[in-house]
């Protein structure tokens, strides 16, 4: 063979390499949710989804197909990673739940069989170790017990997952980071990890100086981060007892060891960030951005406090605010418990027109933000230095919104889940659409569609506490237009109680969802 022959042999093979590559890797990335809502925006979507269709999602063709008991009430989305193999029982498309209990389950997604592939638990109670009687903490928001709260992440090449624990051992109150074999629930890098920081400061509950995280009092309740090889951990509070912060550290996903501590409140008080259970969300330049709740705020002085805000975390060394977003009216906000960090910031893709890279959100005010991650506005008193405001529900949000093909979904308190266009970086000043359907809470939506077609939005109703709870599924285009719920034939159907601020995870042809006593799943009724 000639030379320039062999050359060409081998360039031709080498692109055959990459592209295979990425093929596989999408085919990963299509196959597997390993995060809060799908990926780091936090968008909520699965644009690979090509068995379920605005067709067949229907009362005739679709229904519940199984459940799964647990030991406790499932708070964190389900994870799920495709063509797993456990070691002695072959491979399976796996799902992962964590309960409040402080347990992990690995299940078969399909429901074969139907016993965990493996099963951990945090606790020993011959040992005096429990998951966390809620009211130790003085409030019962979470109960009856506390243990796993936030969603766990996985990294997939390493195949590990990460979460938080909190137990009640002997008295005293410890939460810590587990690093888990997804394959085996074995711990990882010498873990677990028990977590404690301090930062100086004068704020709530400081000594010295400086103040100290307290396991008791921080609620670990959104999902976990993975960013260039760093778990990030947020906590908030249990029903605004003092003393609390919001907190932000990172872990080294390989070792474990603590490597950036962020508080945003360190010379103030409160300020949790809880996001209504939503992840911290980051962009592609290794940027993380956390919204607050009520809490001081002085950044606009000089101080260190960022109450009732949106923060951009640089990660370049250690954590650090290198931008931020207040609105005008913050002092408002923290007097009326207008939690403004109520929901997590969604990155949308890069948009046309002048504001190329946004973060979009809305509070317990009701007002949706469109904020420039480029320059996020800081605080003016007198406005809004946003891109675009839209008035939304006015019962407020407590749940985070979707995206999908240009569009924005909201679901507020006591109102319709509302489709919104974006546009050049600009939403509809309207909703497009409307659910016929009011949500009690509001709900975190999440969207399965294969590409640009047969989109289709799910929500979960929780009715009332204690009540049964209802799965939804609209067209994505039209949200008038609803194909499904699981009233529509509650014998078979029945959710069971649903969890408040509990997302579905839709995947592969079935649709997963946390309740209090059980992982309840969907499909199409012939598969």
């Amino acid at each position: 063979m000639k030379e320039h022959a062999k050359i060409r042999l081998v360039a031709v093979c080498a692109l055959l390499v990459l592209v295979m590559a990425v093929f596989d890797s999408t085919i990963m990335q299509a196959q597997n949710v390993v995060t809060w809502h799908n990926d780091n925006s936090r968008t909520g979507q699965n644009v690979k989804e090509t068995n379920l269709t605005t067709v067949n999602v229907n009362s005739t063709q679709f229904g519940k197909k199984f459940s799964l008991a647990v030991d406790q009430q499932i708070y964190a989305q389900p994870l799920f990673v495709s063509n797993l193999s456990i070691p002695g029982k072959g491979t399976h498309n796996v799902v992962f739940v964590a309960t409040e209990n402080d347990s992990v389950y690995a299940f078969d997604g399909n429901g074969q069989p139907k016993t965990p592939l493996w099963h951990v638990n945090f606790t020993n109670a011959g040992n005096g170790i429990t998951a966390v009687p809620c009211r130790d903490n003085g409030g019962c928001a979470i109960s009856t017990v506390i243990g796993i709260t936030g969603t766990p992440v996985i990294d997939g090449t390493s195949k590990t997952m990460y979460q938080v624990s909190f137990t009640k051992e002997n008295g005293t109150y410890v939460q810590r980071l587990h690093a888990l074999d997804i394959t085996t629930g074995a711990e990882k890098f010498g873990g677990p990890v028990v977590i404690q920081a301090s930062v100086p400061g004068t704020g709530s509950g400081s000594m010295n100086a400086t103040v100290t995280f307290q396991a008791l009092r921080q609620n670990q309740r959104p999902g976990l981060l993975l960013l260039n090889g760093v778990v990030y951990i947020a906590w908030a509070s249990f029903g605004d007892i003092d003393p609390y912060h919001g907190w932000v550290m990172g872990y080294s996903a390989s070792t474990l060891a603590q490597v950036s501590v962020y508080n945003n409140t360190a010379n103030g008080s409160r300020g949790g960030i809880w996001q209504g259970a939503a992840g911290l969300s980051a962009d592609t330049k290794g940027n993380i951005y956390a919204i607050s709740g009520n809490g001081t705020f002085d950044a606009d002085v000089g101080g260190v406090d960022y109450g009732d805000s949106f923060i951009k975390l640089s990660t370049t060394s250690g954590l650090s605010v290198s931008d931020y977003f207040t609105p005008f009216n913050q002092s408002m906000l923290e007097i009326e418990d207008l939690d403004l960090g109520s929901a997590t910031g969604l990155i949308p893709p890069k948009q046309a027109g002048s504001f190329p890279n946004e973060i979009i959100s809305a509070g317990k005010q009701g007002v949706i933000y469109v904020v420039n991650r480029d320059n996020m506005g800081q605080f003016n008193s007198n406005m809004n230095n946003v891109i675009q405001t839209v008035t939304g529900a006015s019962g407020g949000y407590l749940a985070s919104p979707a995206y999908w093909n240009g569009g924005m979904y909201f679901s507020g308190v006591g109102d319709f889940v509302s489709l919104y266009s974006l546009s050049n970086g600009l939403l509809s000043n309207t909703p497009l659409s409307r659910s016929a359907t009011t949500y009690r809470l509001g709900s975190n939506p999440s969207v399965s569609a294969n590409g640009t077609t047969n989109g289709i939005l799910w929500a979960i109703d929780v009715v009332a506490p204690k009540a049964t709870g209802v799965l939804h599924a609209y067209d994505a285009t039209n949200l008038a237009t609803e194909l499904y719920n699981t009233t529509q034939n509650s014998t078979r159907d029945s959710l069971g109680i649903a969890v408040k601020f509990s997302s579905p995870t839709i995947i592969r042809g079935r649709v997963y969802v946390g309740t209090s006593n059980a992982l309840v799943v969907y499909g199409l009724l012939a598969h």
